[in-house]
């Protein structure tokens, strides 16, 4: 798994208990799934299908930092699936896993387009022509 993303928790991002408001923790999951789609499929026009059951394992509390990693589980002909582990940097302690996310590529209509991908692709090797 890949790890793109990091949080730094601020009180803005609290619960009432004074811990990550799963809401907001969930908001940067979906946004962090969408531009990994929207890169690996080349398509802006990318959108949240389907979230599977959450699985909150641990908390984050405020100044801790925390890291959103996402992995493809396949490659659909117009979806890509994610698998997602979001993780505390502060105490090591997996916060919540998503075990699967799948995002749909749109045509201009709003219709699944066909994206002809079938491997993870890096920015880097696409630039080297």
């Amino acid at each position: 798994m890949k790890y793109h993303t990091r949080k730094w928790i601020k009180p803005e991002d609290l619960n009432p208990n004074g811990t990550l408001f799963g809401g907001r923790l969930l908001e940067w999951i979906d946004e962090e799934a969408a531009l990994y789609a929207i890169i690996q499929l080349e398509n802006q026009k990318t959108v949240t299908k389907f979230i599977s059951e959450i699985d909150f394992q641990s908390s984050a509390k405020q100044g801790d930092i925390i890291e959103i990693g996402m992995e493809v589980t396949k490659f659909g002909t117009a979806s890509l699936t994610l698998k997602c582990e979001v993780r505390n940097k502060m105490t090591r302690k997996t916060i919540i896993t998503v075990d699967k996310i799948i995002m749909v590529s749109l045509d201009e209509n709003g219709n699944a387009k066909p994206h002809g991908k079938t491997e993870v692709e890096y920015v880097k090797d696409r630039l080297k022509s």
